[in-house]
């Protein structure tokens, strides 16, 4: 049985529906667990030689009256804790009480961010963000400016930056349930996980609208017809170079230290969603939007 990607587009907008509508849901109910980077506090990550178990390690802390603390095993020896903001006495203290009871310990990382700063790096992690959607849109606007027949040319920068926003709400839905249950907190590599993310999205997306422009100039038949061989002809192209990103990336992942397998995940998530999206999401809105637009004259 031969696919046609365009005629069963609804099937295509449903499955993305699901997984968009379900990650916008979680991280309205629960939103993402936001790491130091954000909120401000302290992550203190020592090395043991003979590592204790969390239970113990939280008992230790849990007795120096410090508030909420994180603490997650890093590699064979290390361990990690984040808690609130602490005065150089708190420091000394807690590393007082864990080197006492375990053994020699040695101090790997010590890092203190105010409010202030985490605030400031939310705003400016947003403001990241709108202004790479803005300069995609006015971009391929300028690009596609000879293609303005049958589709506007800004209407494939718009759908670009809708695909954008599909594919980065996946990976970001998947924290969202990860920070949930498994106590997973984003900072500004997960930032920087989303824009690469995006990024690569958005090449693979204008590699088929691209091919879409050459046929309108060179081929005849329907904008239906057309943008379907588009598709057939790129997409082995994205498959193959998305399975070979996709291959070094699950390497990272597994053999990868503790440290990046999250950048690694997320990076994972989105640009298998992206390669989908750029295929039986973005291309077929073209012809939905066209068709909207035949229907209304």
């Amino acid at each position: 049985m031969k696919l046609n990607i365009i005629k069963s587009r609804v099937i295509w907008y449903a499955f993305s529906g699901v997984l968009v509508g379900g990650s916008i849901l979680l991280l309205a109910i629960f939103g993402l667990k936001q790491g130091i980077d954000f909120t401000g506090g302290t992550q203190l990550e020592l090395r043991f030689e003979k590592r204790p178990s969390v239970v113990d390690a939280e008992k230790t802390v849990a007795a120096l009256n410090l508030g909420s603390v994180t603490i997650q095993p890093v590699g064979e020896a290390d361990m990690s804790f984040r808690l609130r903001t602490l005065e150089p006495k708190e420091h000394d203290d807690i590393f007082s009480a864990l080197k006492n009871t375990y053994g020699t310990t040695t101090e790997l990382q010590y890092t203190a961010i105010g409010p202030a700063i985490g605030l400031e790096l939310r705003q400016k992690s947003t403001q990241a963000l709108l202004i790479v959607f803005a300069a995609i849109l006015a971009f391929i606007a300028y690009v596609f400016r000879r293609v303005s027949s049958p589709v506007k040319s800004w209407k494939y920068g718009l759908i670009v930056v809708l695909t954008s926003f599909h594919d980065v709400a996946v990976p970001i839905g998947l924290f969202v349930l990860l920070g949930r249950f498994h106590g997973v907190e984003i900072g500004t590599p997960f930032i920087a996980a989303i824009l690469t993310i995006m990024g690569y999205s958005i090449n693979d997306t204008i590699v088929v609208f691209d091919r879409i422009r050459e046929n309108i100039q060179k081929t005849s038949g329907t904008f239906e017809e057309i943008v379907e061989r588009s598709l057939k002809q790129t997409m082995l192209r994205s498959f193959y170079t998305s399975v070979t990103t996709l291959l070094t990336l699950t390497a990272v992942f597994v053999f990868g230290g503790d440290s990046i397998k999250e950048f690694a995940l997320a990076l994972i998530v989105g640009i298998a969603t992206g390669t989908y999206s750029s295929i039986f999401i973005a291309s077929p809105l073209l012809v939905t939007w066209y068709r909207f637009e035949q229907n209304r004259k």
